[in-house]
């Protein structure tokens, strides 16, 4: 397991953008990387992931288009660049770690997770 720890969450007006990161403890090389979310009330979900060297990228539809995932293995770093942001938008945006260089883990297979940072949109 990695340690991961997130920053750039924030207040933002709708139609502004955020850029959250994921710093790992150890080497990310190995790892499938991702992000979810998790709103008030509301049960995790997944938002965004990115294979061990960034040849596969998946998006869940409700952020295709506004948001990018990144890595830089050398900095060990995650990055979700959101854009448009739209109060739906409005959660906790966790890290996690699934440690395969394979296909797309399911949500299961991620071990390791950050604390999470807020982001909060208004309209």
């Amino acid at each position: 397991q990695v340690q991961l720890v997130e920053s750039g969450g924030g207040l933002v007006q709708a139609g502004g953008s955020l850029r959250l990161s994921c710093a790992a403890s150890g080497r990310t090389s190995n790892y499938h990387m991702g992000w979810f979310r998790q709103a008030p009330g509301k049960e995790r979900e997944f938002v965004a992931s990115i294979s061990w060297n960034g040849g596969s990228i998946y998006y869940a539809d409700s952020v295709k288009g506004r948001f990018t995932i990144s890595r830089d293995n050398a900095k060990n770093t995650v990055y979700l660049r959101m854009n448009s942001l739209n109060p739906d938008d409005t959660a906790v945006y966790y890290c996690a770690a699934a440690p395969t260089r394979g296909t797309r883990p399911m949500s299961s297979a991620y071990d390791s997770w950050g604390q999470g940072t807020q982001v909060t949109v208004s309209s």
